[in-house]
């Protein structure tokens, strides 16, 4: 690794890249980076690069909290060591290049809470059961003038060309941007919501998928700089505005075979994926949407997911069941999980639905009938009789949920439960204290 990494560093050398970005994301979605000199890449790679183990363990207000025994002092060291094969050189910031870091003990052994081990350990998992995952996420963001961020920063209409007229140095550089440092992106577009766009990326391996989530933020975030403006990934920037979710589509292959394709609804293994992503949706909620904004995301009639139930390409469902066809092909058929957004570490999302849908197929999970209306317009009686019940509200409602599955709670492992949920504790402390606008506005630009 050490041989590759000097190669590589020799290569950014002479494109004039001066460091290189060693970057990961907290517990709360943040993402967080060492940057090292190019001439250092060599030894990062055999030996890391020091950084305080209580990282695990700040909240999204960047305090500190010691409320897991694991990680109750202020001592302790960790080392973050690049993935040398998934280095980029930034398109948008020509003098830096950009990696994702492991996490290490000091000693070089495992870290528990490394976040992408985390994904490693479930992505071992289903080769070993012979199964195969594809994962890509949409990503919604607002846009504002730098310096005037109270005002949109395109005027609508939604899905208009014209609205991003005034954005086309913006837009052109995201399709250039991303096309130069490896981000095959699917389609772009203005959203529904006040000033915001959404881009998809490509499907590909989970680690790759995670990968690219947090290399696609630090182009979008260069890109708006380079063009007088900002961008909001929260997941709520106003409490009246549509909110930005990170939606996550994912597919399961065994042989080569995609198991959700198929005539019709999804049958045999692929049903019982779904089911065991619908049987543990209250808990992957608690990590894949875990701020308290996301709380405030998920209401009826925003397309974002507030009762636990599946549909067929119904956009209100958290879980849309998105089928192939003659024009698509079978391998287009996938399942997105509308209850995801930029507050979640993507390393831990993707590990969690992973785990929950491979217990599904484990445990031939059933999978009711699919729902094709909003049961938000439905009466309380009328949800009760479909068993259709509200996802958690609350981040006390979460935090129960994930204790209550076996199967998210032990996909991420005893110490890294404890910090995360050391950190939820921290924020809803934080928030209990606060307006809820107050709270909107402290979260919109964090991530």
């Amino acid at each position: 690794m050490t041989k590759a990494a000097s190669a590589v560093a020799k290569e950014l050398a002479a494109a004039g890249v001066a460091g290189v970005h060693l970057a990961w994301a907290d517990n709360n979605g943040i993402p967080r980076s060492r940057i090292v000199p190019v001439g250092g890449l060599a030894g990062a790679a055999a030996r890391g690069v020091g950084a305080t183990s209580l990282f695990a363990v700040f909240d999204s207000h960047d305090a500190i909290t010691y409320g897991h025994s694991g990680l109750a002092t202020p001592s302790g060291d960790i080392r973050l060591v690049p993935v040398v094969e998934r280095i980029r050189r930034l398109a948008g910031q020509a003098a830096l290049a950009w990696a994702p870091a492991r996490q290490l003990a000091a000693d070089g052994s495992p870290w528990p809470y490394c976040q992408r081990t985390v994904l490693e350990r479930q992505v071992a998992e289903a080769g070993r059961r012979g199964l195969e995952f594809r994962a890509g996420y949409e990503l919604e963001f607002t846009v504002a003038p730098a310096g005037r961020v109270s005002e949109p920063g395109h005027p609508g209409p939604a899905y208009s060309p014209h609205a991003l007229v005034g954005l086309d140095g913006f837009v052109t550089a995201l399709l250039n941007d991303f096309a130069a440092n490896g981000l095959e992106i699917g389609q772009l577009h203005a959203e529904y919501g006040v000033a915001q766009l959404e881009l998809s990326l490509a499907a590909t391996d989970p680690l790759s998928a995670a990968d690219d989530q947090l290399l696609a933020r630090q182009t979008i975030h260069a890109a708006a700089h380079a063009h007088g403006l900002v961008v909001s990934f929260a997941p709520l920037v106003g409490l009246g505005a549509a909110g930005n979710g990170w939606h996550l589509h994912t597919s399961v292959r065994r042989r080569g075979r995609n198991l959700l394709s198929g005539e019709g609804l999804p049958a045999g293994e692929g049903a019982a994926y779904l089911g065991g992503l619908l049987r543990d949706l209250p808990a992957l909620t608690a990590v894949t949407a875990p701020s308290v904004p996301s709380t405030l995301r998920l209401r009826p009639g925003f397309f974002a997911g507030a009762y636990a139930f599946w549909g067929v390409e119904n956009r209100e469902a958290p879980l849309r069941y998105v089928p192939g066809s003659k024009l698509l092909g079978p391998d287009h058929a996938n399942v997105e999980l509308k209850t995801s957004d930029a507050s979640a570490n993507p390393y831990l999302a993707l590990a969690v639905v992973l785990a929950a849908g491979m217990a599904g197929i484990e445990d031939d999970a059933g999978l009711p009938e699919p729902i094709g209306q909003d049961p938000g317009g439905w009466t309380e009686g009328e949800r009760e009789t479909r068993g259709v019940a509200p996802l958690p509200a609350t981040p006390a409602e979460q935090d129960a949920a994930l204790l209550a599955s076996p199967r998210v709670s032990g996909a991420l492992g005893d110490e890294l439960l404890g910090a995360f949920r050391a950190v939820r504790a921290s924020d809803a402390a934080w928030a209990a204290e606060r307006s809820t606008e107050a709270v909107i506005a402290a979260h919109r630009w964090r991530y």
